[in-house]
C-alpha cells in the first residue's frame, strides 16, 4: 500500500492479508501508538470510548499461544499434530496482534447496541490506520474470542467482550481479490427517481 494512495482508490482496492501470510517488519511501539491514536476516530455515541485496546507483541505472543494450546486440549484432548501447531501459533503468525475489547454496558444515554457497533468501527479503523501506515493487516476473532476460559490468559476482564483481534504486519505475497457481493443483492432503494 502507498503511503500516499488516495483514499478513493485504496477503497477500490483493499483487501486483508491472511495472518499466516504475514511476516516481519511489524510496526514500532510508537508506530503502534500512532496507528491505535488514528484509530480511535471513530463513531461514539456521548464519547464514552466503550472500548479499548491490547497489544500483543514478543515472547508474550509465544507465552499465549502455549496456553491457549493447553485450553484447546482441554476441550479436544485428540488434536491432530497439525492443530496443535494452528493453536500454538494463534499470536505468532504476525509480529503484533492488537485485541480491541468491548467495553459496551447498560448506559442511561447509550443503548449497548450502538456502544458495540462503535468497537467494530474500531477494529476496521485499525486495519485502516495500518494499512496507511504501510502495514498489512487482518481482523480476526477465533475461538478464544468467544470462550471465557482464555479472558484471564488474554487481559480481558469478565466483563468485556472480544470484537477482534487485529493481526498487523508485511508480506511478501500479492493481495488476491475475492469475490464481492453485488450492489442489486445488498440495496434496497427507497425514494429517487432515476
Amino acid at each position: 500500500m502507498k503511503s500516499d494512495i488516495k483514499l478513493i482508490d485504496y477503497l477500490a482496492v483493499r483487501r486483508s492479508i491472511p495472518a499466516f501470510q504475514m511476516c516481519e517488519p511489524g510496526p514500532e511501539k510508537a508506530e503502534i501508538e500512532e496507528i491505535l491514536r488514528l484509530a480511535s476516530r471513530v463513531p461514539d455515541h456521548g464519547k464514552i470510548a466503550p472500548w479499548r485496546f491490547i497489544v500483543y507483541r514478543g515472547e508474550q505472543r509465544v507465552r499465549l499461544g502455549e496456553e491457549l494450546l493447553t485450553l484447546a486440549l482441554q476441550t479436544k484432548p485428540d488434536l491432530s499434530e497439525e492443530m496443535i501447531q494452528v493453536e500454538r501459533s494463534r499470536f505468532t503468525r504476525a509480529p503484533v496482534v492488537v485485541a480491541i475489547v468491548s467495553k459496551a454496558g447498560p448506559h442511561i444515554k447509550i443503548p449497548e447496541w450502538e456502544q458495540m457497533m462503535s468497537a467494530g468501527a474500531l477494529c476496521f479503523n485499525v486495519i485502516l490506520a495500518a494499512n496507511a501506515s504501510g502495514y498489512v493487516a487482518n481482523w480476526l476473532t477465533e475461538w478464544f474470542a468467544y470462550d471465557e476460559r482464555a479472558y484471564p490468559l488474554l487481559g480481558v476482564g469478565s466483563d468485556e467482550k472480544v470484537a477482534g483481534f487485529i493481526h498487523i504486519g508485511s508480506t511478501t505475497f500479492p493481495a488476491i481479490e475475492r469475490p464481492r457481493p453485488e450492489l442489486a443483492d445488498t440495496v434496497t432503494w427507497v425514494g429517487g427517481d432515476d
